[in-house]
């Protein structure tokens, strides 16, 4: 089955132009170097998968026209993926059910002890996201897709990624584990955290992604969760062929 994968955003926690900051990058007029914070977007058959909710996903559900969403996947519940959850709202609202939302089981608890006015509150007045939450405690089919999650290490804690179909979806990672590489082989598109070139200790580099690339050799290679310290046309100059920045709005098509 063909899907569509739109990145939503593609910077790192504070976006980019990062507030406050003057450097090149920020001041760019180059449209690839404005990044808001990451996400992506999974349409196949009519229906609309989210990966992590931004608190930049108003904008980018406006600047994508999304219209329809029909389940939303956590990687973990670190603020720039979870902060948007409240914008589901008026997507929810054209539903006759809530949007089921996945994550592993803590995030699924910490998801709602964080947005307990959402799940537990009686609100008479509405005007609550309609959302279901369920934990994911293995592979999942989705309208006939298959997600699996991948588990990645980020700094010191366990967090997913998402294989579907030809496609993995890796925004946070420091470590992948040996068990995961065994789940991202044969990949068309490969997305991977690449914050800097400066050493991070919760994030990849792009020296150390790079090298997760030629190891397991995906047709295309897009990197993600970038930061202002890489402008985007002078950092895609010095990649291999089939490695490339991602940015908002890029769109690409595979086999789910």
């Amino acid at each position: 089955m063909k899907a569509t994968l739109t990145v939503l955003g593609s910077g790192t926690s504070m976006g980019v132009p990062t507030i406050g900051c003057s450097c090149a990058v920020c001041r760019s007029t180059d449209p690839h170097d404005r990044r808001t914070r990451p996400s992506v977007l999974i349409e196949y058959g009519g229906k609309f998968v989210l990966i992590d909710t931004t608190p930049d996903f108003r904008e980018q559900a406006i600047r994508e026209g999304i219209h329809q969403l029909d389940a939303v996947l956590y990687t973990h519940t670190h603020a720039d993926h979870i902060l948007g959850i409240d914008d589901l709202r008026p997507l929810s609202f054209r539903r006759s059910s809530g949007i089921p939302l996945y994550a592993r089981p803590e995030a699924a608890e910490f998801l709602r002890n964080m947005f307990r006015y959402i799940f537990d509150a009686n609100y008479k007045f509405g005007g609550i996201a309609k959302v279901e939450l369920r934990t994911i405690n293995g592979v999942m089919e989705l309208f006939g897709a298959r997600f699996e999650p991948v588990t990645v290490i980020h700094g010191d804690a366990e967090i997913y990624g998402y294989r579907f179909g030809s496609a993995a979806y890796l925004t946070d990672h420091s470590e992948i584990p040996e068990a995961s590489f065994n789940q991202l082989q044969d990949l068309d598109i490969l997305f991977l955290d690449a914050l800097r070139d400066k050493p991070h200790p919760t994030h990849s580099t792009v020296e150390n992604s790079l090298r997760i690339v030629e190891r397991l050799q995906p047709k295309r290679a897009f990197f993600t969760h970038i930061c202002h310290d890489l402008p985007h046309e002078a950092t895609n100059a010095r990649l291999p062929d089939k490695v490339r920045l991602s940015y908002d709005g890029m769109k690409l098509e595979f086999e789910i």
